[in-house]
């Protein structure tokens, strides 16, 4: 199988820089244990920190960078296998923690059989290149302090959805995105087969477009189709949205890019057939300024066995809704 995470690339990089550290957390914890220490790799930081000084709680959050419960949690831990005390203050308030004649025993051990080893092990790893690594390391612990992950995300957001004209390398997302719902609810008609078996010559060629809704992250989710029908008739057609994509508002969006380009094809009349089994597209249809019109279902009804809906689109009065 594939490798999810690094597949994901820069979007997963904390979830890939967390495995890292557990692999080498791991192996490290191989190398305490055989210098004779029981201590975790996670303890080794607040050791550090404590050598040859004693620190309040919040003095030693500032030295190691992580949170105080996770500070708390290590001290506690330490203060169990006698490595480290913990003094209150004449204030009551704050306790002074420093290291016990075993703690500083430990250290001395740390600096001889794991600290040195480990960290040829890890310039080894990194091919010498662990300077360079340390120094791009630090320059994005800097940038994130300055500025947090969700804030950077919003300022760089790219456009969730976006639209994308017909490429004869789109005709399969055309058949497959429109194959899933008809087959769903309905059956497939042969002018159903026609058109999505062969759309450039069905749509394209024929004066039509076809336009499709992309998502970032998740490629084409959504598509449909403006048929000529007509000197200046053009019929909505073939609209649907990937099943896993539903609840983004694609429809919405790729329906109100159709309006357009329906008015730039100069379309008169645009209009749907569809079913009232259809109620979610009916509603999304009648939001966007679709009305229910008989002469439509009239003319041009009979074109699908299913049809028992038929809508013309009324382009909204100058200053509706100002």
């Amino acid at each position: 199988m594939s490798d999810v995470i690094r597949d994901m690339g820069a979007g997963f990089l904390g979830s890939r820089f967390k495995r890292l550290g557990e692999r080498m957390q791991a192996g490290a914890a191989r190398v305490i244990a055989g210098a004779g220490l029981e201590v975790q790799p996670a303890h080794m930081p607040l050791l550090v920190a404590l050598d040859g000084r004693a620190l309040t709680i919040g003095q030693l959050v500032q030295a190691v960078g992580i949170s105080q419960p996770g500070v708390t949690r290590g001290i506690g831990q330490l203060v169990d296998m006698g490595l480290v005390r913990a003094e209150t203050g004449s204030d009551q308030r704050h306790r002074t923690i420093s290291l016990t004649d075993d703690g500083a025993a430990a250290i001395a051990r740390a600096k001889l059989l794991v600290w040195p080893q480990v960290t040829e092990a890890v310039d080894r790893l990194l091919g010498g290149r662990a300077e360079a690594l340390l120094a791009i390391l630090t320059e994005v612990e800097d940038a994130l302090a300055a500025t947090p992950l969700d804030q950077l995300a919003a300022q760089a957001r790219p456009a969730p959805l976006s639209i994308r004209a017909y490429s004869d390398d789109l005709a399969h997302a055309f058949h497959d995105i429109n194959a899933e719902w008809i087959s769903d609810m309905f059956r497939m008609e042969e002018v159903d087969r026609k058109t999505l078996e062969q759309p450039r010559a069905s749509i394209i060629d024929a004066g039509g477009a076809i336009l499709f809704v992309e998502a970032a992250g998740m490629g084409i989710i959504g598509t449909c189709a403006l048929q000529k029908t007509g000197t200046t008739g053009f019929e909505l057609t073939k609209m649907g949205v990937r099943k896993a994509a539903r609840g983004l508002k694609a429809g919405e969006f790729l329906l109100n890019a159709a309006i357009d380009k329906a008015r730039a094809l100069g379309a008169d009349p645009l209009y749907l057939l569809t079913n009232a089994r259809c109620a979610a597209a009916i509603h999304l249809y009648e939001k966007l300024g679709f009305r229910h019109d008989a002469a439509i279902m009239a003319d041009y009804g009979a074109r699908y066995a299913r049809c028992d809906v038929a809508m013309r689109y009324v382009e909204p009065a100058r200053g509706a809704g100002a």
